[in-house]
């Protein structure tokens, strides 16, 4: 360069820098802005990873971060490998990347993050994109990646946990200590990870709404699929919902959402991974949901879940565990094929019932007292127990004609029905009114031989009625106890030979003499039956003068070994079923006759594993010997007269049970008409019943429409046939285990067959 042009450019220079100030203060306020930046940038991201003073808020420890602890939701599996459902805060289940289909990994990253594979979990190009769209008011998007998404997912660092003095103003100072603190735990999570890693740890937690968290749970709620199984269009529609899952919700935005999945359509042929054929076909296609939210209240044995639940809370918090968030598989005995049969089986009686109960009441209401006068304050005192009543009162007070206003007013309400929910107009008091008219219903049945439950049945419907019928309800178990009377007096050296005369002793009590009718209202024929045949009759008669023989206290402890774990009341009316038992406990005790004479105590988890597969806890019943293999089997001839015999009360038993097979029953009625029982054994399930109200003031019109014979063997039946008409269950028709030693010298189960009529009367018995 010549000395002149030098020299003319030095004088440029100098003119510039002299004659304009404003040139200078730019060029100063560029360095001083590079100097803040340069030095500032490191300083704060130094001072948000040491938090002093807590003024930023904690970060994850770098242990955290290296072995993230993702909360996955526990699940329960039954016997035969499927999942009954989950226990879960997020709806949420951990899939490996190698379970994830290509396809969907490939509309992931192209719709999301298409620079992915390229950088170390942060994207500048992107960030120039943001600050473009915010100078042009025209935003295309946010500038996350799918590793810092990851990091948010994970670490929730939106969250109130995370939060520091300063994130606690709000606004953009807490939203850039949350991008801060994603950038570095993305940074780390990329030294850590591999992509792939990243990815799956991605999927596994990204919510798509409707309680749904992770790509397993998503796929399962809107497609019924497992991700493995997804089509390019469902994945795109799933893809899409990440960028706003509450606005192209496809359940309730489905235009939104289809629109949305065919953005992502568009970007997968942009980017040649579709063709344009291709997109223009599959953009053309319906959303062809499936949708399912799971919950608790949802899929198969509800009630046995919510009871499971509570259980397996006690076992998480004495072992360090979250029930809801450490992915937990709980292995139970319950067959899901049994209990789809046992669900079916309870709907299809229950909702016939239920018309002819409703037609038999009419208008009246079927709370009435033992004289059959409708309870006037039945209503009032029930819906004082609702929380609506509480919540009114708490605002008005309790003597405010406004809480009679409110309880009376009409509102939207999706109720019930045996015909499917339904929506109307009703006000709380005509929900009270309406619900507590339902029937409702108990089931459980077990293998005798393990202990195993295998199918469980709480209740009508587990969304509007929570209450379970199986074990946590206690009602009056009626004829059905009349079994261990029977049971001690075998026991004793009675033989179901020995015949007894049908007519009620006069019983002293406590001064008072009573005698106990039979069900007919008559305190007996005169007539001489065997005890085979009156306890398939369940005459009172020989019943009470059995409990008269072996006194009260002796039929208590021999229920007590056979498994009955209730407190039972040693009087005489005890015989007739007079105190409160479980569905549960009675199963059990029947079937320690089934295993000849040996209680083993019902039992439902096998074994609870952690989320990798380790088994923290296996689990094993109790048995014990509650009476003799001799006495037991005489009891299962004893309860087959029910069948067997004439006059039985199991005799409305159909073919498809009882032909080419061994089967045994006890009906049961309470003599108000409030319960209605069956106990149903066979060689290798004990099954038990339950009819009745939710409150024991509900009754049934009449005694014999609410006998055990028509309101809970009809439930029996058809779950045995439904059975028996699947071999690959495992529980054929046959002949009940016998004794290893026989019945003994000279005993038989062959009576002859003869009445004798007598027409004296029992003496008093004190």
């Amino acid at each position: 360069m010549k000395s002149s042009d030098s020299s003319l450019l030095h004088r440029i220079k100098s003119i510039l820098l002299i004659r304009k100030p404003w040139f200078r203060k730019i060029v100063k306020t560029i360095w001083t802005l590079f100097f803040i930046f340069m030095i500032g940038t490191p300083l704060y991201v130094y001072l948000v990873m040491e938090n002093p003073w807590n003024l930023f808020g904690p970060l994850p420890s770098l242990r955290a971060i290296e072995n993230p602890e993702n909360d996955f939701s526990s699940e329960v599996i039954s016997a035969d490998g499927a999942s009954l459902g989950r226990y879960f805060w997020y709806h949420r289940s951990q899939v490996t990347y190698e379970q994830l289909p290509p396809l969907l990994v490939r509309t992931l990253v192209i719709s999301e993050d298409h620079r992915f594979y390229e950088h170390a979990g942060m994207d500048f190009w992107s960030y120039l994109r943001v600050l473009k769209g915010v100078i042009t008011l025209n935003a295309q998007g946010g500038g996350s990646t799918l590793t810092q998404q990851t990091a948010k997912n994970l670490f929730r660092t939106r969250g109130k946990e995370l939060q520091g003095k300063l994130g606690a103003l709000g606004g953009p100072v807490e939203l850039l200590i949350s991008k801060t603190k994603e950038w570095i735990i993305a940074y780390e999570l990329e030294k850590t990870f591999t992509k792939e890693e990243i990815i799956a740890l991605y999927l596994n937690t990204v919510p798509f709404n409707n309680n749904a968290y992770g790509i397993k749970v998503a796929a399962e709620t809107y497609f019924g699929k497992q991700p493995k199984e997804l089509t390019i269009p469902e994945a795109a529609l799933l893809v899409g919902m990440l960028q706003g899952t509450t606005r192209f919700n496809p359940i309730d935005y489905p235009e939104r959402a289809r629109d949305k999945r065919n953005d992502v359509l568009f970007k997968l042929y942009q980017h040649s991974y579709i063709s344009e054929a291709q997109y223009d076909s599959l953009a053309a296609l319906p959303l062809q949901l499936n949708f399912s939210v799971q919950n608790q209240n949802h899929g198969i044995a509800t009630y046995f879940r919510r009871i499971l639940e509570a259980e397996m809370q006690a076992w998480c918090k004495e072992h360090g565990y979250n029930l809801y968030e450490s992915g937990l598989k709980i292995y139970t005995t319950i067959d899901s094929r049994m209990q789809r049969l046992g669900e079916e089986a309870m709907a299809e009686h229950m909702r016939k019932l239920q018309r002819d109960f409703d037609q038999a009441w009419g208008k009246r209401n079927p709370w009435v007292s033992e004289h059959g006068v409708e309870m006037k304050d039945f209503l009032e005192r029930k819906v004082k127990r609702t929380d609506t009543y509480k919540a009114l009162v708490k605002r008005y007070g309790e003597k405010s004609d406004s809480v009679k206003i409110e309880l009376n007013r009409k509102k939207h309400m999706r109720i019930f029905t045996w015909r499917g929910d339904r929506d109307t107009l009703f006000s709380t008091m005509d929900s009270v009114r309406y619900y507590y008219r339902f029937l409702q219903t108990g089931m459980v049945s077990m293998d005798p031989r393990t202990g195993a439950i295998k199918a469980w049945v709480g209740g009508i419907n587990h969304v509007y009625f929570k209450y379970d019928h199986v074990r946590q309800a206690k009602r009056q178990p009626g004829s059905t106890f009349k079994a261990f009377v029977y049971g001690k007096a075998i026991e004793d050296g009675y033989s179901p030979c020995d015949k007894f005369m049908d007519l009620s002793p006069s019983i002293k009590v406590n001064g008072t003499v009573y005698r106990v009718p039979n069900s007919n209202g008559t305190f007996g024929s005169g007539t001489k039956y065997t005890l085979r045949q009156a306890l398939a009759r369940s005459l009172n008669t020989v019943t009470m003068q059995l409990m008269e023989q072996e006194k009260p206290e002796n039929v208590v402890a021999f229920a007590r070994r056979m498994g009955i774990t209730s407190d039972l009341d040693p009087v005489y009316s005890l015989g007739l079923g007079t105190s409160d038992v479980s569905l549960y406990e009675m199963v059990g005790a029947y079937s320690s006759f089934v295993n000849l004479g040996v209680y083993i105590k019902p039992y439902y988890i096998t074994r609870i594993e952690d989320r990798y597969g380790n088994v923290l806890e296996n689990f094993s019943t109790e048995k014990k010997q509650a009476t003799d293999e001799r006495t037991a089997y005489k009891m299962i001839h004893m309860l087959r007269g029910g069948v067997e015999e004439e006059g039985g009360g199991s005799r409305a038993l159909s073919p498809a049970v009882t032909e080419h097979n061994e089967v045994g029953g006890k009906t049961g009625t309470t003599d108000n008409a409030s319960d209605g029982w069956f106990i149903g054994i066979t060689p290798n399930l004990v099954t038990g019943v339950w009819v009745g109200g939710d409150e024991r003031s509900i009754h049934f019109p009449s005694w014999s429409f609410g006998s055990g014979g028509r309101s809970a063997l009809p439930i029996f039946d058809k779950y045995m046939s439904r059975v028996y008409r699947h071999s690959e269950l495992g529980y054929p028709k046959g002949q009940f285990m016998r004794p290893a030693t026989g019945l003994g010298e000279g005993a038989t189960l062959d009576c002859p067959e003869e009445t004798e009529e007598v027409e004296e009367e029992f003496k008093i018995v004190e």
